[in-house]
């Protein structure tokens, strides 16, 4: 059964747990608002399900709790950044803040971030830099879950890659893909919950296709397109690790099962002003009516989309509802938990109906 958590109660209890963990509330706050925007957003695998590793790994000392991030090297609008091993929210937080002070006179800043963590769902980081009226390319690596194209071997991430740009009135486009044929992280949280997955997810040791969650989190992920999201994410594995100096596929830790050294993620960003390139209003109303003639393209039978609209109005549905979370999930958060009340309890939760199994 999945329990209805207002989405400020989830985040406050959140931010407490990470507090309590040895994040400075600053940060802890952050973290969790990010974790809680994936769950708004209907995105559960990047959500508060990964608030137990990251505090695992926060008592093992493998994450910088008070990170110095900096700038080590810049030659005009290009920036290196020293994510100095800190929760990687906190790193992208930061790096975004420094490429933003830059861009009006930049125009375009391009940021390579290494010595960083798992950074969540890029999404997140789109709305914030399209909030700011400016576009934005982000790519990440990962540690190694996926064979290449035609090997055997656990290679490369399921690298995700991330776009916004606004939209004038309209609600922004964003972009937030893994290059898998799906997130490692629903995976994950199909094992957490006790639920099969779809076949041509992944494969076992063997090479085999499997439904259990915990033999394809044993074997690899598959790639989306085949060769060709091979190719995408080779892309941005030589974008996030070889031009910013971060570790490269089986040299990153594991989130989950290398408890002993720090992941050593690389992130590398573009930020584009928008005003830079064209009259923002003009823009804006040029983006409104591509994607209103992208909206009356299809069938009267069938809606045409645009990228991060399901997402958007998941946000408001589950804003207005309270976000739905598994119970193992509430167990999981409740043991870490500082706070003496429950997070499905008294008034703060609502049993969804619809959800019960």
């Amino acid at each position: 059964m999945n329990v209805n958590i207002p989405s400020q109660r989830l985040q406050n209890y959140s931010a407490g747990i990470l507090s309590a963990a040895g994040l400075p509330e600053e940060d802890a706050r952050l973290v969790a608002e990010s974790l809680v925007d994936a769950n708004l957003r209907g995105v559960d695998s990047h959500g508060v399900s990964r608030i137990p590793i990251y505090v695992k790994r926060l008592q093992l000392g493998l994450v910088n709790t008070r990170p110095r991030v900096r700038v080590v090297k810049e030659k005009g609008g290009a920036l290196v950044i020293d994510g100095d091993n800190g929760m990687g929210q906190v790193v992208m937080e930061r790096s975004l803040e420094l490429a933003k002070k830059r861009l009006p006179s930049a125009g375009t800043v391009s940021v390579a971030v290494h010595n960083s963590n798992h950074y969540g769902s890029g999404a997140y980081f789109a709305k914030k830099a399209v909030a700011s009226n400016a576009a934005i390319f982000l790519y990440g690596n990962a540690p190694a879950t996926m064979s290449t194209w035609g090997g055997r071997e656990r290679f490369l991430g399921t690298n995700p890659y991330t776009f916004g740009v606004p939209a004038g009135s309209r609600e922004p486009m964003i972009l937030d893909m893994a290059t898998s044929v799906v997130a490692r992280g629903k995976i994950i949280l199909a094992n957490q919950v006790g639920e099969q997955i779809p076949e041509g997810w992944a494969v076992d040791v063997n090479g085999e296709p499997t439904t259990d969650p915990e033999a394809a989190l044993a074997g690899s992920v598959l790639p989306f397109g085949g060769a060709k999201g091979y190719g995408i994410a080779l892309m941005i594995e030589v974008m996030a690790a070889m031009f910013t100096g971060a570790n490269s596929g089986p040299e990153i830790g594991d989130l989950y099962d290398d408890l002993d050294r720090p992941q050593g993620v690389g992130a590398f960003f573009t930020l584009h002003d928008v005003s830079s390139f064209q009259p923002l209003a003009q823009f804006g109303r040029r983006m409104e009516n591509l994607f209103e003639a992208i909206k009356h393209s299809g069938s009267e039978n069938r809606e045409v989309l645009i990228p991060g609209e399901l997402e958007a109005r998941a946000a408001r549905r589950n804003r207005e509802q309270g976000i739905a979370v598994p119970q193992a999930v509430i167990a999981e958060l409740e043991k870490l938990s500082p706070d003496s009340h429950p997070l499905a309890g008294g008034n703060h939760a609502m049993a969804d109906a619809a959800t019960r199994k």
